[in-house]
């Protein structure tokens, strides 16, 4: 039987983009198949990541050229793996396509969205603001076609965005499709989703209105976010001055995730900085058990928050937070070990650190995926030829991530180059 020598990457985001173009740079055909309409993943929802804390397009940038400019590499957005069968160096992969019903004729000139008479909740934004249901993912998003969401649609919705279009780029006939892919190799990179913050019950999201998540947090601040990267709070859009940052929500908890996400006191360190950036005269508190900042430079971060006579550092569990109905200000009720006291403070807006959950618990790969009792991917179990990597394995960085997609690749070689 012939050998295929295609690396089929699951995920399109950092990692998986990363896994494709060194792939296909060292002479191996490379296959793409992202479930979400653009590449990019997490990262494209960031304002800045570590270590220089600069805007993360940048980086995508990077790898996008290369991607784009490789003959190699293919990819699929709004497409999922559903079945893989077959074994190392000859993998019969199942993928179902969703229509995007606009194709590569799309100059992005945004008329369909202007015609559009229906809106969505924008997932990119975690549901922070809407779009139309025909819309751009992101202002630089690849690829930069528009996708017509038709669980949004109603009445003629469609046929209004068909007629508004003068570039032929709107297809009404797209259907789901299955296609099948052979391959040689896969690399598992679906990445992370953000622990369901409703779960928690004492730290009051989905119930306090200004309570939000980290990932909230990082679309607030940024350019292409919700308010313009205008950090306010989702109540009334009051500017926040007054901030409280919640580190372990639901983390290194047996009843939620029992490990430490790694990332997320550095998160919310970098919060507090875009916050005191935009607001000089505003106020920081970080509730922590402890505060960890992993990697060569990142301690730096702690090091300038920790100078600033505005952030206040507070050692202690949070026990419960509220809201005053009066004002939607945010009442917390936290333990200060070092104080010997428990204290309740009032604050603007609360960002809660909730920790990464391996995506494949909610979406599947086409295969079954074993455990640790951590709740992270058994990578010593995947069959031969499978390699996960990042995110899936271990709370990890971008860096870490990348490393790991690359790392992935020589695995790849070896296995391919052996048979």
């Amino acid at each position: 039987m012939t050998q295929n020598k295609t690396v089929l990457i699951i995920g399109g985001g950092f990692s998986g983009m990363t896994a494709a173009v060194e792939a296909a740079e060292a002479g191996y055909d490379a296959i793409i198949v992202e479930r979400n309409p653009f590449l990019g993943g997490r990262v494209a929802q960031l304002n800045k990541y570590f270590w220089k804390l600069c805007p993360p397009i940048c980086g995508i940038e990077i790898n996008l050229k290369r991607l784009k400019n490789n003959g190699r590499i293919k990819y699929y957005t709004l497409a999922e793996v559903v079945d893989i069968k077959g074994e190392a160096g000859n993998f019969d992969v199942t993928v179902k396509v969703s229509p995007r019903y606009v194709n590569e004729k799309c100059v992005g000139c945004d008329a369909c969205a202007q015609a559009c008479p229906s809106y969505r909740q924008n997932e990119f934004n975690f549901g922070m603001d809407r779009t139309k249901a025909a819309y751009l993912p992101f202002d630089q998003a690849f690829p930069f076609q528009y996708i017509i969401d038709d669980r949004n649609c109603t009445g003629d919705c469609m046929k209004v965005c068909y007629d508004a279009c003068k570039y032929d780029a709107i297809d009404l006939t797209m259907n789901v499709k299955t296609i099948k892919l052979d391959a040689g190799a896969i690399i598992l990179a679906t990445g992370w989703n953000l622990y369901d913050a409703n779960k928690i019950d004492n730290l009051g999201f989905g119930r306090v209105t200004n309570v939000i998540t980290n990932m909230m947090m990082e679309r607030l601040a940024a350019q292409n976010g919700p308010t313009g990267g205008r950090i306010v709070r989702p109540s009334d859009g009051k500017e926040v001055k007054n901030i409280a940052f919640v580190q372990c929500a639901g983390q290194r908890d047996e009843n939620h995730i029992p490990y430490c996400s790694s990332i997320c006191c550095l998160a919310s360190l970098k919060q507090t900085m875009y916050v005191r950036d935009q607001y000089p005269d505003a106020k920081a508190q970080i509730f922590y058990i402890d505060l960890r900042t992993p990697g060569l430079y990142e301690n730096r971060v702690l090091w300038k928050v920790k100078e600033d006579p505005n952030v206040t550092l507070t050692k202690g569990k949070v026990a419960k937070i509220t809201e005053d109905p009066d004002t939607t200000d945010v009442i917390v009720v936290a333990e200060d070990i070092y104080g010997g006291s428990k204290k309740e403070t009032r604050f603007d807006m609360v960002v809660l650190a909730a920790g990464m959950v391996p995506s494949t618990k909610e979406s599947g790969v086409g295969i079954n995926v074993s455990y640790t009792p951590d709740g992270l991917v058994d990578a010593s179990v995947l069959k031969t030829g499978i390699y996960a990597v990042g995110t899936l394995k271990s709370p990890v960085g971008v860096a870490q991530s990348v490393r790991d997609a690359t790392n992935a690749v020589i695995k790849c070689i070896q296995n391919l180059g052996m048979r």
